[in-house]
């Protein structure tokens, strides 16, 4: 069992950033994967970046060196640092985490919007 809670979603131009946190009411070291999801209206929900108990990383192709998936430790946080920001990545992004390998027992969070808009 695990909640997690997104938040840093919002408004901004293209070419900004913004950072995501996740919070969760575990440990998230624990956990065999965590990752951010997206969905944008009419598409179905994409991987956007995650990484495992290992602390390897993967990413989309299409966000791979304007993201950056991470830990934090002392906040036991998922964090996700979006630099670069293009319209297209305009979506509500979701907070995951899998307590078990394989997809097995799989979390959501409630998801925060970002929209990418001049």
């Amino acid at each position: 069992q695990v909640q997690l809670v997104e938040s840093g979603g919002g408004l901004v131009q293209p070419g900004g950033s913004l950072r995501l946190s996740c919070a969760s009411s575990r440990n998230i070291f624990t956990i065999s994967a965590m990752g951010w999801y997206r969905q944008a209206p009419g598409k179905q929900r994409q991987l956007v970046a995650s990484v495992n108990a290992f602390g390897e990383t993967t990413y989309t192709d299409s966000v791979r060196g304007r993201f950056t998936i991470s830990r934090n430790s002392a906040k036991n946080t998922l964090e996700l640092q979006m630099n670069s920001l293009k319209p297209e990545d305009t979506a509500i992004y979701f907070c995951n985490a899998d307590l078990a390998p394989y997809g097995r027992d799989s979390y959501w969070g409630q998801g925060t919007q970002v929209t990418v808009s001049s």
